[in-house]
């Protein structure tokens, strides 16, 4: 097992071997006394592995509830986000007690901002069970859900207290499960560490959780609130998005970032903003890999959900420009470019 700390204002433990989730009250013990735990997970997962965390949660003296909502992102809405605060309030849990979040990225954001608002904030620890959760979403503190007009546009920031990370979990995962996570492994290269690549593409698990958990946590300890440098974490997300959202969520989050990094790659080259082309490396890597990296949509409908986009400030849009592979900076493009940017991308 590896143990990373990350310094952010609530600094907290980050947990990364295998078969580590029958341990988890241990490991929760070295942060916490004993109090009410409420875990939180989805139908899927609840089945797979929250007997085996409420047990070890038993044995270490922790008392033990579990909520449990439908699995995939459409539970990612305020419904279920309300539905969540009324059963941590019947379950009469306090400002001592904790919330864990087993179970992929939707939970982990769902449970998140839940442990940001209730009671106006208590502690809550994630355990993470995708290989996308592992690498990404579990680490750095952001939280949320979807609104009707785009993913992730109600949230907060608040860092977990701790992240135990199993990649055991892996082995119940489908392939298209599993691409999710490489798809924000790859992007993690593309940003900070060519090298990389090349672990995500032998399925090198534990090196690559490390070294993206790694990777993020510098960029996170140095922008914590997301408002410069973290944004290049923020790679093919703008078009990836997009993508999700008019897709219904049919195309899942790696899948939509996956197409979005080409998309991006290929216009920031066009468009004369960097020397070099990555979106023919990152078109054969992720083809390999067994993505379908085709974009069934128009350039209208991505620009009309992108301006949803995050990054926006007044009229501008950070978009995250790959100089080369391993190498990326932000660009502020206007958002009347925008529009002409996402077609230089579509196009062939």
């Amino acid at each position: 097992m590896n143990r990373f700390a990350v310094t952010t204002k609530r600094p907290y433990n980050i947990l990364i071997g295998e078969k580590l989730l029958g341990d988890s009250g241990t490991y929760i013990r070295e942060c916490a006394e004993p109090c009410k735990i409420c875990v939180v997970t989805d139908s899927k997962v609840n089945g797979l592995y929250s007997q085996v965390l409420i047990s070890s949660l038993i044995e270490s003296g922790f008392q033990t509830s579990k909520v449990v909502f439908p699995e995939g992102e459409h539970s990612k809405t305020i419904s279920t986000y309300s539905n969540l605060l009324e059963a941590l309030a019947d379950e009469g849990l306090s400002r001592s007690d904790i919330i864990v979040a087993l179970g992929g990225g939707v939970v982990g954001d769902l449970t998140g901002f839940a442990a940001a608002t209730y009671l106006r904030g208590i502690r809550y620890i994630q355990i993470p069970t995708t290989y996308l959760a592992a690498v990404d979403s579990s680490v750095g503190g952001k939280t949320g859900l979807n609104l009707l007009s785009g993913k992730n546009l109600a949230g907060a920031f608040w860092q977990p207290s701790l992240v135990i990370s199993d990649y055991k979990t892996f082995e119940s995962l489908p392939e298209s499960e599993m691409l999710n996570g490489v798809a924000e492994a790859i992007k993690s290269g593309m940003v900070a560490e060519q090298s990389l690549i090349d672990h995500v593409i032998k399925k090198d698990y534990a090196y690559v959780i490390e070294r993206c958990v790694s990777i993020k946590k510098s960029i996170v300890e140095a922008d914590e609130r997301d408002t410069g440098m973290r944004q290049l974490l923020n790679f093919g997300h703008t078009i990836g998005h997009s993508i999700e959202k008019l897709s219904s969520f049919s195309i899942s989050h790696g899948h939509a970032v996956a197409k979005g990094m080409v998309v991006e790659a290929r216009a920031a080259y066009r468009m004369g903003l960097t020397e070099t082309d990555t979106s023919t490396f990152l078109t054969d890597t992720l083809t390999s890999c067994g993505f379908d990296l085709s974009v069934p949509f128009s350039v209208d409908d991505l620009y009309r959900y992108a301006l949803n986009d995050k990054k926006i400030s007044g009229d501008t849009i950070a978009m995250v420009v790959p100089e080369s592979i391993g190498k990326c900076r932000l660009h502020k493009i206007s958002l009347s470019q925008l529009r002409n940017f996402i077609s230089l991308g579509i196009e062939n």
